[in-house]
């Protein structure tokens, strides 16, 4: 492996302890067996759920912003492979999973761009079991939407385990006559389980296909293997549905550098996206004073401020407490007879969850729009108010988790 590869790999080597732990769990598992009802120990855990963890995909949102403009749709389709190509290389230190969401919680958030235009997001956990995540995104001035409903599966394979990340996202170009992008996405696979250290790797096919510029990118994520090969390559084509023709060349690593190239010119590869030379646009999220129970960081704020404070058994109480929980809920509504209801979205006939605001019923017009999904978004429980965005975070409990990252990064 070179060097160039070392930086790019994404590992974590595991104390005897943490360990055994592990080995003692998988003892009690079978090949191919479903994990989605499996406790993990706290110490995989990376300090915020799965809700949250979708907006790495929107990490570099102009890519977007910028192929909405192209008026060329070949143009437009690579400014969509480079926006679905960038999400990949943001990860959490080490191999560690996100919080598995509780049936009923969402994320919701904002984000604002150079040109001080708006992007506003949800995601709710619909369903606990199977897990599925269904999220929105909207932005209003640039007539971009995207939807999806994500269902991850993990499944034990020795000494890996997979996440086997199925369930679709749909890009919506409302400014090309309803331009839509329809995405897969690839598994990821903590290696090194049993023996070794512990590796993160994305592997298989994923497409990007456009019908209605007769376009699709396929793209392969490479698995290194045990003796040859380099971690997180990719190789992947852009080529025309119709008659297979192959447009471009995409290759690289996908934690690094990602390069382009015109396959009918045999033209040298250029860089199409460097992680070391792009910015995330952040999220903004409002204080927890302004969130409600069941909202994300709110819910997990004592987990998290004992997973950054590296207080595993604070950590394993506050989880257990949030499952418990979780339980007696899902009793209580048996008891009753009742069923649960998203809040922000609805299972339509396709058999996928969809935004219960439909996107037919948002407004042309920027402002309208944007007066219309936050007013769907961010209402309070009780619908009157707006969450205020202005006050600043007080909550003891996530101002200490703050504190205590903030000193690990200076350590480090």
């Amino acid at each position: 492996m070179s060097k160039c590869d070392d930086v790019s790999v994404v590992e974590e080597e595991l104390d005897e302890e943490p360990r055994s732990i592990i080995l003692s769990m998988i003892s009690q598992l079978t090949k191919d067996m479903d994990l989605s009802r499996i406790t993990f120990p706290t110490f995989v855990l990376e300090p915020r759920s799965f809700t949250e963890r979708v907006t790495d995909f929107m990490s570099h949102p102009d890519f977007l912003l910028n192929a909405s403009k192209c008026e060329d749709p070949v143009e437009r389709f690579i400014g969509v492979v480079k926006y679905y190509m960038s999400g990949w290389h943001i990860h959490p230190k080490g191999v560690k999973k996100p919080y598995n969401p509780i049936l009923g919680e969402f994320f919701r958030s904002r984000c604002t761009f150079e040109d001080k235009s708006s992007a506003f997001f949800v995601a709710e956990q619909v369903s606990h079991h199977p897990p599925i995540t269904a999220m929105f995104y909207h932005c209003p001035e640039h007539h971009i939407a995207i939807e999806g409903d994500l269902r991850p599966k993990s499944r034990f394979f020795g000494n890996s385990v997979g996440m086997l990340l199925e369930g679709y996202a749909k890009i919506h170009f409302n400014k090309w006559g309803n331009e839509e992008y329809l995405v897969t996405y690839p598994n990821m696979y903590a290696r090194g389980i049993l023996f070794g250290k512990m590796v993160l790797e994305l592997g298989e096919t994923s497409t990007v296909t456009c019908a209605q510029s007769d376009l699709m990118f396929e793209v392969e994520f490479k698995t290194k293997g045990l003796i040859w090969g380099t971690y997180n390559q990719i190789s992947g084509k852009i080529k025309r549905i119709s008659t297979k023709e192959v447009l471009y060349d995409i290759s690289g690593n996908w934690q690094t550098t990602i390069y382009i190239a015109d396959h009918k010119k045999k033209s040298e590869p250029v860089v199409l996206f460097d992680s070391s030379k792009e910015t995330v646009v952040p999220q903004t999220v409002a204080c927890v004073a302004e969130q409600e129970a069941n909202e994300s960081r709110n819910l997990w704020k004592n987990v998290t401020k004992a997973i950054v404070e590296s207080d595993l058994d604070a950590a394993t109480k506050h989880k257990s407490t949030i499952e418990e929980e979780q339980r007696e809920v899902a009793k209580q509504r048996e008891t009753d007879g009742s069923r649960f209801v998203p809040r922000f979205f609805q299972l339509e006939i396709d058999g996928f969850y969809h935004p219960n605001l439909m996107l037919k019923d948002i407004p042309d017009d920027p402002q309208q729009a944007t007066d219309k999904i936050t007013q769907w978004i961010f209402t309070k429980s009780g619908g009157k108010e707006l969450q205020d965005f202005s006050k600043p975070e007080e909550d003891p409990v996530v101002l200490e988790a703050a504190a205590a990252v903030a000193a690990k990064s200076r350590r480090h």
